[in-house]
């Protein structure tokens, strides 16, 4: 099968899915799903996939669905990952089809991660008999709060179905109708500092000042800044290359004073040499003493080789400018899909889902995050198109 032929008969396919899936994509949209609570959106989209005759279980690492699709024959195994759970925050983009849950809104994208997800499963199903081995589908709970990802590796998903690959999609701010493919997410790391005495409230300010001054990057305030850092983030060996995004505040208590500090570093290596440096600093104020999370955070961490096999397809599947290559990974936003890519070779690719002229940012965890419909269907055509490419090319 040519892939123009191939091309052509999905997205014939896809179109007749698409007002569907933005009607699929606005119910989860009304009807938010905090971490660990997703049996709405996981009902949802069970019931899709059976409907589209592929087989599914449920319950899997909390409200995880597993569906998987098979081709008429043996063949290589590859996954697709989308989250479902939303952001515990209130939304303050307008729209028709705003959440009806306080305190709960799509602000990452998770609606159309899963929307997406579906429409590739719907086409692919139609499409079987041409598939040169099996999809697996993996509809992830609790992304938000770096649970779900690895309450599914330890119920067993990847050993049960054994994937050679593993993709997915997250929204991006780049314009409606073109993909990123990159390094990745960085990790991050937490700790808290306990402080007594009388002096304990001024060192915990120098604490504060100490650590929000390792920060080597801050978050965009403008669209400016936004577009500088976007350009950043495409610049080999850039100022992106190397970053670390810090936080801290301090809090007082009838015990004394605490400091709590989250921070993103890049690459994942760094994070050993600013726990020295923590330990250094709180070990010269007699009385304090820090306390760090088990491990930090791993980063999300995509193949290169992958990535740019990626590109490669996408470019041929749309156009030669369908596609940007990021050098750097964007500082703010990790994700746990890391712990799949620990455990199986893939990537995460960006979809454009921005549009300026509509008012549309595309930002993720923005408070008036907002995204382009169109890019649900393009991100349908494209990964069902990538994954069967995917398995011909393992095969």
């Amino acid at each position: 099968m040519s892939s123009a032929l191939d091309h052509a008969m999905i997205d014939k396919i896809a179109a007749e899915f698409d007002d569907e899936l933005i009607g699929m994509r606005r119910d989860i949209h009304r009807h938010p799903d905090l971490a660990g609570e997703e049996r709405r959106t996981s009902a949802l989209v069970a019931e899709r996939l059976r409907a589209a005759g592929l087989a599914v279980a449920t319950g899997v690492g909390g409200h995880g669905v597993v569906a998987v699709l098979d081709g008429p024959g043996e063949g290589p195994t590859v996954a697709y990952r989308a989250d479902m759970d939303a952001v515990d925050d209130d939304e303050l983009f307008e729209c028709a089809f705003a959440s009806q849950v306080p305190g709960a809104a799509h602000l990452c994208g998770h609606d159309l991660h899963t929307t997406v997800g579906v429409g590739i499963a719907m086409v692919l199903a139609r499409l079987r008999k041409r598939l040169n081995g099996r999809v697996v589908f993996v509809f992830q709970p609790a992304e938000e709060t770096c649970e779900g990802a690895r309450a599914m590796i330890e119920d067993g998903v990847l050993e049960r179905t054994a994937p050679q690959e593993i993709y997915a999609l997250h929204c991006g701010p780049l314009p409606v109708g073109t993909f990123a493919v990159g390094p990745g997410q960085p990790g991050q790391d937490r700790f808290r500092i306990e402080l007594a005495g009388p002096g304990a409230a001024d060192e915990a300010k120098r604490l504060v000042a100490m650590i929000d001054g390792w920060s080597t990057v801050g978050r965009p305030q403008t669209p400016g800044q936004l577009q500088q850092l976007m350009d950043d983030t495409q610049t080999p060996d850039g100022p992106l290359a190397r970053f670390v995004y810090a936080l801290s505040h301090a809090s007082s208590g009838e015990d004394g004073v605490r400091v709590h500090a989250y921070l993103r570093a890049w690459p994942d290596d760094r994070y050993p040499e600013i726990r020295d440096e923590v330990q250094r600093r709180v070990d010269a104020i007699p009385g304090a003493r820090v306390q760090f999370t088990e491990q930090p955070f791993p980063a999300m961490v995509s193949s290169p080789d992958l990535s740019a096999a990626a590109a490669t397809y996408l470019r041929g599947a749309l156009n030669e400018d369908a596609v940007t290559v990021l050098h750097a990974a964007y500082p703010f936003n990790g994700d746990d899909f890391a712990y799949f890519l620990h455990q199986v070779p893939g990537a995460m690719f960006y979809l454009g889902v921005a549009n300026p002229d509509a008012g549309i940012n595309g930002l993720p965890h923005s408070p008036d995050f907002a995204a382009d419909e169109h890019a649900i269907g393009i991100g349908v055509r494209a990964m069902a198109g990538f994954l069967s490419h995917r398995l011909d090319a393992l095969a």
